[in-house]
């Protein structure tokens, strides 16, 4: 059973990061303890936490406010994700196995499948199902850690991106290029294409920032 702490840090955090609780919004103790049913003081509890994990930010007097990121630390953090997604696939080609190769196929046809119905939602959590066969695919355990942090930090922006005009197809087709290459076992084009996929991501969320926060 989990603790009041934990119930309070879960409301929050989900609230943060299904949009929900909107960037630059200040949250209140009070209410949130009204609405989750704990104390202030397990609110507080939680707040610290997620502070820690930089989804919000603590003032002294002023409480807590929902990190809201500039376009200079979004570009920074995708720069980073692009050479780390490089170095799991590059990894992941070296080391992946026949039953990892058939459940990327699975995914990807599905991700098809959801394109093709104008199913935005599900092929986005397919996106993410094929990350994840890449990444357990790979041995690059720390760099698979640093990734899904940023991922969560950027939770918000990447799954509206599917909704940029044009980029559904894009996005389609880069996942397509990346499962020929780590099916082929192709550990340097299964790197360079990988960057490729993260590279555009950042440049489609650069070029429609101003809609998508």
């Amino acid at each position: 059973m989990k603790r009041p702490a934990e119930i309070a840090y879960d409301f929050i955090k989900e609230r943060i990061l299904d949009g929900v609780y909107y960037p630059s919004q200040k949250l209140i103790e009070n209410d949130l303890s009204l609405e989750i049913g704990v104390s202030r003081n397990t609110v507080k509890k939680a707040l610290l936490k997620l502070e820690q994990e930089n989804l919000i930010v603590m003032e002294n007097n002023k409480g807590a406010t929902i990190k809201a990121f500039t376009l200079d630390e979004i570009s920074n953090y995708l720069k980073i994700r692009e050479v780390l997604e490089g170095l799991i696939t590059a990894d992941a080609a070296a080391n992946i196995t026949d039953v990892h190769v058939v459940e990327l196929e699975k995914i990807l046809e599905q991700m098809r499948s959801d394109l093709a119905l104008k199913n935005f939602d599900a092929y986005s959590q397919g996106n993410l199902k094929f990350h994840e066969i890449i990444y357990k695919a790979s041995n690059n355990q720390q760099a698979v850690d640093l990734v899904k942090i940023i991922k969560q930090q950027l939770k918000r922006l990447q799954f509206k991106t599917i909704l940029v005009p044009g980029r559904n197809e894009d996005s389609f087709k880069e996942h397509s290029d990346i499962l020929s290459a780590l099916r082929n076992r192709e550990v340097e084009l299964s790197e360079f294409l990988m960057k490729k996929h993260v590279r555009n991501v950042r440049e489609t969320i650069l070029k429609n920032y101003s809609v998508l926060i």
